[in-house]
């Protein structure tokens, strides 16, 4: 059915109208003709925006990874699913094929048995990228265990907030793991964080850095000599179509993080579809997502979308700047990569460098480029598209989020004309809506205002863990019967989308979606600190960076404010992570209020962005000389 694989524009719109004209027999197709189930659905799909609540595919019966892996192994069991690319290049690349990763998920599901997990338990992952990240996640879907992939980034009291938050059973890390010339202790960590946990019986560690650390008796576990003594087989568990697949954190503007559940049957269809349109994924193609499996990106387009497709995906453990800036480059030449997608920060980091180092290397094997977790912005899409693509890879801009599950607006490479900043149509089965303030749909072309989505698609999260009601107030209870993004866009005079920014609290910096509230609470735990507001300014790797506007309790307080910002930033890496540290951060004596006491963020983001000719009408503040002041000392 040609419905799957979309090669010319005129085919898009054709299969577009009818993925909008009947969505439930275009994704019935989608599912039937693609995909092994266990026993087919009853009905393709039941809807209501006002519960919220959305079942795709219901009663039918699967397990995905016989989807990602078994249907593979008779006609190309030999074929390399996935390549692992570590830290160093001085250390031998791996070429796992799906005969060989189905064995390694058969033995790790075994081993999560043997160790008390079943269907509906959750498991934390806490793990570097390697192999064993993706093997533990599909270990997990084999059983029907629940997995939470928590990004090895965050610090111990992100990780046990996460872990306590849905009652994990067990953490899967390791004894610790490379980041470019550094080395990070991700067992400490994990040790630290369940100081504030009781769920947790477990902690399997698998070896990579080969350092000393402490393994506490009755918990935890070296995972090898498990793995070894696993049985090589393991029946999958038969799921039903809307059991939860997976939990992954997003965060909010407000409290804690949201954790967002996936379900198993939409999602594997919606990811595998996506996969391969989006990057017209060829049978014999390497396919190279930079993203961390920590993240939406990885888990949908690192393993379950390329697996899916039966695809040879990529993994690479470390970053773009070691040993140095070329080291994408050389991936790329080496494992002659067809797609390559990654993030705008990656790339004006990499465009910084000059393009001496991209020359050096062949990337003639590339055939379509992929940008993913915030707009890019054009001076970076240019960059790209002369310097990598050397113009003959089109630019997927793709816009999505973890609540969606896969990607929403992209152009079609080799289908969909690009423009540089624009994410252009809404993907096969997606219903874009913009809105205006007053909750009006604002038809026709040339307009801006909220982004919303109409219609369910397979992949759209079905709820926040243990909080529906803040799933419904978050997502449904702004524009009525919409799903409400939390993005601005504008749709162009040809219908063009682009995305303008979140228009809610939450800044993203370097493609991480970073809520400002948890990152203020950090601070004002600070004795120094009476309150704070966090903006995002614009900065030319990381697209946005956070810019801390702090009142001290004691404004005549002789403290070093060096040391301070020092303290604040420490204060922000424990309790967050080091992604949330502020760039900049000004002592201020007072932050500007409404007469109800709400601080106006709109000024602060005006006067962090150097906009001070934009502030509007400042005498009907609380405090309008707070604003002077604050001017006169910026950063």
């Amino acid at each position: 059915m040609s419905n799957y694989h979309i090669k010319q524009f005129e085919e898009y719109f054709q299969v577009y109208r009818k993925s909008i004209r009947n969505p439930e027999q275009f994704w019935e197709e989608i599912a039937e003709e693609h995909f092994v189930w266990r026993k087919k659905w009853t009905n393709v799909l039941s809807w209501d925006f006002k519960k919220p609540e959305i079942k795709w595919f219901e009663d039918a019966k699967l397990n995905i990874t016989e989807n990602c892996l078994d249907r593979h192994l008779r006609a190309q069991g030999d074929k390399t699913a996935i390549i692992f690319e570590p830290n160093s290049p001085d250390e031998e690349a791996q070429h796992i094929s799906y005969r060989q990763l189905h064995e390694k998920v058969c033995r790790f599901a075994n081993v999560l048995k043997e160790n008390g997990i079943g269907k509906g338990d959750r498991v934390c992952i806490y793990l570097p990228m390697i192999p064993e990240l993706a093997i533990s996640v599909l270990a997990c879907a084999r059983i029907g265990a629940i997995h939470s992939v928590v990004f090895a980034g965050f610090s111990a009291t992100a990780l046990s907030t996460r872990i306590n938050d849905s009652d994990c059973n067990m953490v899967i890390t390791s004894d610790g793991s490379y980041r470019g010339a550094k080395t990070i202790d991700l067992k400490g960590i994990v040790d630290d964080a369940l100081e504030e946990c009781d769920c947790v019986d477990t902690v399997l560690v698998a070896k990579r850095i080969n350092t000393d650390i402490n393994m506490k008796d009755g918990r935890d576990k070296w995972l090898q000599p498990l793995l070894d003594e696993a049985y090589h087989d393991c029946v999958p568990e038969i799921m039903d179509a809307e059991d939860p697949l997976f939990i992954l954190y997003t965060s909010g503007s407000t409290g804690k993080p949201k954790g967002m559940v996936h379900t198993t049957a939409g999602y594997m269809v919606y990811t595998a579809y996506t996969f391969k349109n989006v990057f017209q994924y060829r049978e014999q193609d390497v396919y190279w997502c930079t993203a961390d499996i920590g993240w939406i990106t990885g888990h949908s387009y690192i393993v379950y979308g390329p697996l899916a497709n039966g695809a040879t995906t990529l993994m690479y453990e470390g970053v773009p700047s070691y040993p140095d800036f070329g080291r994408f480059w050389q991936i790329i030449e080496k494992h002659k990569v067809n797609q390559f997608y990654t993030a705008p920060t990656a790339i004006r980091a990499l465009a910084k460098q000059g393009v001496e180092l991209v020359e050096k290397y062949d990337l003639s094997s590339l055939k379509v480029l992929g940008s993913v977790g915030e707009p890019i912005n054009e001076e970076a899409w240019h960059w790209y598209n002369d310097n990598v693509g050397k113009r003959k890879s089109p630019i997927i801009d793709s816009w999505w989020q973890t609540e969606t599950g896969g990607i929403m607006i992209t152009p079609i490479p080799y289908v969909t004309p690009t423009k540089p900043t624009y994410a252009t149509l809404p993907f096969i089965g997606i219903q874009p809506a913009i809105m205006d303030e007053n909750g009006d749909e604002l038809k026709g072309n040339q307009v801006e205002g909220r982004l919303c989505i109409k219609y369910p698609w397979p992949s759209i999260a079905r709820t926040i863990w243990g909080n529906h009601q803040r799933y419904k107030d978050t997502y449904f209870s702004v524009f009525e019967n919409m799903y409400f993004t939390g993005d601005g866009a504008l749709r162009d005079e040809v219908g063009y989308y682009r995305i303008t920014g979140r228009v809610d609290d939450v800044i993203i910096v370097s493609g991480h979606n970073l809520g400002t509230a948890p990152i203020e609470d950090a601070i004002n735990e600070h004795q120094a600190v009476a309150e704070s507001a966090i903006v995002g300014f614009p900065h030319d790797v990381k697209g946005n960076a956070l810019y801390g506007y702090i009142t001290l309790k004691d404004s005549g307080e002789s403290r070093n404010h060096d040391n301070l910002r020092k303290e604040i930033n420490q204060l922000i890496t424990d309790r967050i992570g080091p992604i949330a540290k502020l760039d900049k951060i000004q002592f201020t004596v007072g932050l500007p209020k409404t007469r109800s006491g709400k601080i106006m963020r709109r000024i602060l983001r005006k006067i962090a962005c150097n906009e001070t000719d934009q502030l509007g009408d400042t005498s009907t503040l609380l405090n309008p000389e707070v604003v002077e002041e604050i001017i006169s000392n910026v950063v």
